[in-house]
């Protein structure tokens, strides 16, 4: 039927159709909350902002105590800001690995998608979950008792993947000049092969046509505005974008796959990081032989177990000593 002719395929995410239908390819199956055997870490699903219907899923340890406080991680997944979920199995067998490895709580926070909510919602609803968290300063209020219990506001994290790395970046800038930092102390920021895009291409991407044209694509469709790939949103280093130098947090890891397309811009971002005059310190890690989000999909293997480890590591590292 020409009606299911596609219009749009945005490989390997979804499919627009003529009709005006959209169909996702990835990203889609669910799993339920719930105690993991493996790891011992329990999780449960909450909403956090009922005018929104923003959700996001939590995590701690089954053997976590209320007497120990310990890190909160506020997590983005990745998917291009068009696809995936908290929910989405290989997301939250990564938390689970996370939080296990870390000894931490985590939220996985379910922003909603393009194209049904266009940018910047992902970001807006990003920014509300963090001012959720910081809610638990006050006494009254929407509380969660894990985060109320069991987390340490001296001792807050941003963490994410590919577009959740993003998001981490930019809410990292916007807590500078919020109050926000008064109740919450990001002690670090863990972004896995962020995504970060530009119009003229650099290192491999001069001679990767295919997947320049690909990633281009992808940003077009999902933010489609006159500044193309070199929106801020996308391109941290184009005129009109914010200072690195004013990123709200201690310390930094960049963590880049050799054979991914977006390689190049995560060491831009932290070569430009490190010459802002960005008071903290950076740190960068290189997986050899690996593509993008490769321990999202291939979570066993030794070098996803080494990715987990070296957050982990990062993440007790930057934490302040709890009175």
């Amino acid at each position: 039927m020409d009606s299911k002719e596609v219009a749009l395929d945005l490989f390997p995410y979804l499919k627009v159709y003529k009709d005006g239908t959209l169909e996702r390819v990835a990203g889609v199956e669910v799993v339920p909350p719930g105690l993991d055997p493996e790891t011992n870490v329990l999780s449960k699903d909450i909403v956090i902002v009922p005018e929104t219907g923003v959700s996001a899923r939590i995590y701690r340890s089954n053997l976590a105590t209320e007497h120990q406080k310990l890190p909160l991680v506020v997590y983005f997944h990745g998917g291009a800001f068009c696809v995936a979920s908290p929910a989405f199995p290989n997301y939250h067998n990564n938390l689970n690995k996370l939080v296990a490895e870390a000894n931490i709580v985590a939220l996985s926070v379910g922003y909603r998608l393009v194209p049904e909510h266009p940018l910047p919602t992902a970001y807006e609803d990003s920014w509300s979950a963090l001012q959720w968290v910081a809610s638990h300063k006050d006494e009254e209020g929407n509380h969660e008792a894990w985060i109320k219990n069991y987390a340490e506001f001296k001792n807050v994290f941003l963490a994410g993947d590919s577009a959740g790395a993003n998001i981490a970046h930019h809410l990292a800038l916007r807590i500078k000049e919020s109050n926000l930092g008064h109740k919450l102390q990001i002690r670090g920021i863990g972004m896995i092969h962020p995504y970060f895009w530009g119009t003229n291409p650099i290192g491999s991407e001069m001679s990767d046509r295919l997947r320049k044209d690909l990633v281009d694509k992808w940003w077009l469709y999902v933010c489609p505005s006159d500044k193309g790939c070199d929106d801020p949103l996308i391109n941290p280093f184009v005129d009109g974008s914010p200072d690195l130098a004013g990123l709200a947090c201690d310390r930094t890891l960049v963590i880049v796959a050799e054979k991914d397309i977006l390689k190049d811009r995560g060491m831009l971002y932290y070569d430009e990081l490190v010459k802002s005059g960005w008071k903290g310190k950076a740190e960068i890690m290189e997986t050899e032989g690996e593509d993008h989000v490769f321990h999202i999909f291939n979570p066993e293997c030794d070098k996803a177990k080494s990715l987990i480890k070296r957050l982990a590591s990062f993440i007790n590292q930057g934490k302040a000593p709890v009175e």
